[in-house]
């Protein structure tokens, strides 16, 4: 779908037209799904914060002012809905539930780099205490994929400070996990030595 198409299914939608909201969300749904895959091993739970991320995009969708592309502003939601999803089941299973815990692990439904990704979500959550203006700009465009230029409007801050919090969240991130840094456009190194 065109960038045109979409803005004006976004204007319709904004409008009140519920055919072009449902259209909206089934043209959102697998970018919404790849995004919380990236931060959500199990496809159960992506699936779940997916849905989760639909909804609030169908909710909210009336803050979205153009500050930014579309893209993007889904991509924000979709990134916090996910790593709220992460917190609450990190905050059920330190309280001790068992149910969160499959007795074997199914490989037809279990990720094969699970462990990297929960390492990188566990190092997300001390970064955002240690470093806080560094998680947003880092989660768009290290796991969003944006570039610089859109994540330095959507967080409303100039493109030389948004490169500088990247910075210091990947130097923190591949000290934190002690090993390659995980994927992203720029393989967490861009070229531009950042």
């Amino acid at each position: 779908m065109e960038d045109d198409q979409l803005l004006e299914l976004v204007t319709r939608a904004q409008a009140g037209d519920a055919d072009a909201m449902e259209d909206l969300l089934a043209h959102l749904r697998p970018l919404v799904l790849r995004r919380c895959s990236k931060f959500l091993p199990y496809s159960g739970d992506a699936e779940e914060a997916a849905q989760e991320a639909l909804l609030v995009v169908a909710q909210k969708l009336h803050t979205f002012a153009g500050r930014g592309s579309f893209v993007g502003w889904v991509t924000v939601v979709a990134s916090n809905t996910a790593r709220q999803a992460y917190r609450s089941m990190r905050r059920r299973f330190d309280e001790g539930s068992t149910d969160l815990v499959p007795d074997a692990a199914d490989p037809r439904t279990t990720s094969v780099i699970a462990g990297t990704r929960l390492d990188l979500l566990d190092a997300l959550e001390h970064l955002e205490r240690e470093h806080p203006s560094a998680v947003e700009a880092f989660v768009l465009r290290d796991l969003g994929t944006l570039p610089y230029d859109e994540v330095a409007a959507l967080t409303d801050a100039p493109l030389g400070t948004v490169k500088a919090r990247i910075h210091t969240a990947r130097r923190y991130l591949r000290e934190r996990l002690g090993q390659d840094p995980p994927p992203g456009p720029d393989n967490l190194s861009g070229p531009d030595g950042i």
